[in-house]
C-alpha cells in the first residue's frame, strides 16, 4: 500500500508537467518579461520553447528509453514482498509525460507564432 502511494505521487507530478505548462504556471523569472509587449513575450516564448523545452523533452525521452524498455522486457515488479506487480507500467509514465510536455510545447509554439503573425498584419 505504501509503495502505491509513492508511485501515484510520482505520477501526479509527471502528468502535471504538461498541464502546468498549458496554464503558464511553471516557475519563471519574469521581472522583465511581464513588462514587455505581447509581441516580445511571444518571441521569448517561441525561442524558449524551441531551444529549451523541445531539447529537454527529447533528452528526457532519450535518457529514459532504455530504462523503460528494459523494465518492459523483464515485466518488472516490485522487489518488496507483496509489492506492486506492474512497475514497468509506472515507468512508462516518464516517456508519456515527456511526450505530453512536447505536445503542449508545440501548442505553445503555434500560439506564439499566431500571435506574432497577427501583430505583424
Amino acid at each position: 500500500m505504501q509503495e502505491s502511494i509513492s508511485y501515484m505521487h510520482g505520477m501526479v507530478f509527471l502528468l502535471a508537467i504538461a498541464y502546468t505548462l498549458k496554464h503558464d504556471a511553471h516557475v519563471r523569472v519574469d521581472i522583465f518579461y511581464r513588462n514587455f509587449q505581447q509581441r516580445t513575450q511571444s518571441w521569448i516564448n517561441l525561442f524558449g520553447t524551441l531551444f529549451l523545452l523541445f531539447p529537454m523533452g527529447v533528452f528526457i525521452i532519450w535518457v529514459s528509453w532504455d530504462y523503460v524498455v528494459n523494465s518492459w522486457e523483464i515485466k518488472e515488479a516490485s522487489r518488496e514482498a507483496g509489492g506492486l506487480a506492474g512497475v514497468y507500467l509506472l515507468k512508462s509514465v516518464i516517456i508519456i509525460a515527456a511526450i505530453l510536455f512536447l505536445l503542449q510545447g508545440l501548442s505553445q509554439c503555434l500560439k506564439s507564432l499566431l500571435t506574432l503573425q497577427n501583430k505583424s498584419s
